[in-house]
């Protein structure tokens, strides 16, 4: 892993992203699923499974069953025909995701295996491959393919859903309100970094919705600069993490979007606890950052670990 190419690799996102949806705009790359479909399951790990487990929510939501999986589980989901199972591995090659791959191949479930490496071992027994167009990652950490896969999830959904979505404007968006954040980081990244530096590491919260955006956020902390770093979703906060405040140095990133944000944010206030807010301002956070769009929970969702990541960028150097 090397830190200035992942930086470098940050600083590609909206070009990126723009690529994504000029992809999109000319081919459904899920055109060739079957009409069937009434059961789905998301195998991965890391940042795979992390993206995986919003879309499974949201096609739950959508009335679809749904899971997301380890793919390290000796035992999930039994395959049937009319089960799309979708194995998600940036490299191809992560050796969990292909030994749950290897149960599934030659049927009876359809395997839709998505990555960002044409010819990787993921891709030899699918029966359709989905390309992430994400580019190289030549830093070696997996960002811009965990923003691309979220982003073809969302795709994915719309497509099982029946749903008419313009992806492709708010993949543009997207790439709008990455770039902002990108051209502006002498504004808030200096102040962000002094404020989340404590002894006792770094703590990610974001609503169930969009609990991906901790916990990629909270692994970008440990990969590259090796810092502690830990995710909680908004409304369990209040239940595992809380204890928290009353002992340590308590310094987190909160993703607002949750009807418990309020509730959490009252722990803070009473313990005096240090928390940035992305996306929106909440009552008794010490910092807000902003961006372009940040009303739209999509739009979030792709853009607002790019915060994190940047510290990480910035910390790892």
């Amino acid at each position: 892993m090397n830190s200035e190419l992942y930086l470098s690799d940050l600083e590609s996102k909206p070009a990126s992203l723009a690529n994504l949806a000029d992809a999109l705009q000319a081919d459904d790359p899920f055109s060739q699923l079957p009409d069937n479909i009434d059961r789905v399951l998301f195998l991965g790990m890391g940042s795979s499974r992390y993206a995986a487990k919003v879309a499974a929510l949201r096609l739950r939501a959508a009335g679809i069953d749904a899971y997301a999986e380890y793919a390290s589980a000796a035992a999930t989901v039994p395959a049937t025909e009319n089960t799309l199972v979708v194995p998600i591995s940036a490299t191809g090659s992560s050796r969990e995701t292909l030994d749950a791959t290897a149960r599934y191949a030659n049927g009876p479930a359809f395997l839709a295996a998505m990555t960002n490496t044409p010819g990787s071992p993921l891709t030899e027994t699918a029966d359709l491959v989905i390309p992430m167009h994400a580019g190289e990652e030549r830093g070696g950490v997996a960002c811009r393919t965990f923003q691309h896969t979220l982003a073809l999830l969302l795709a994915l959904e719309a497509r099982l859903a029946r749903r008419d979505r313009d992806l492709t404007t708010l993949i543009r968006r997207s790439a709008e309100a990455t770039q902002d954040l990108l051209d502006r980081r002498d504004e808030w990244l200096p102040l962000t970094m002094e404020l989340l530096d404590g002894p006792h590491g770094v703590y990610t919260i974001a609503p169930v919705e969009r609990l991906s955006s901790a916990e990629q956020s909270a692994l970008m902390l440990r990969e590259g600069p090796r810092r502690p770093a830990d995710a909680c979703e908004t409304g369990d906060w209040s239940h595992v993490d809380v204890y928290l405040t009353k002992t340590l140095d308590y310094r987190a990133l909160l993703y607002p979007g949750s009807r418990y944000d309020a509730q959490a944010m009252e722990w803070v206030r009473e313990r005096d606890s240090m928390v940035i807010t992305v996306g929106a301002e909440v009552k008794d956070a010490t910092a807000a950052i902003r961006y372009p769009h940040d009303g739209d929970p999509d739009v979030a969702l792709l853009t607002e670990t790019l915060v994190a990541e940047l510290v990480a960028a910035y910390w790892w150097q």
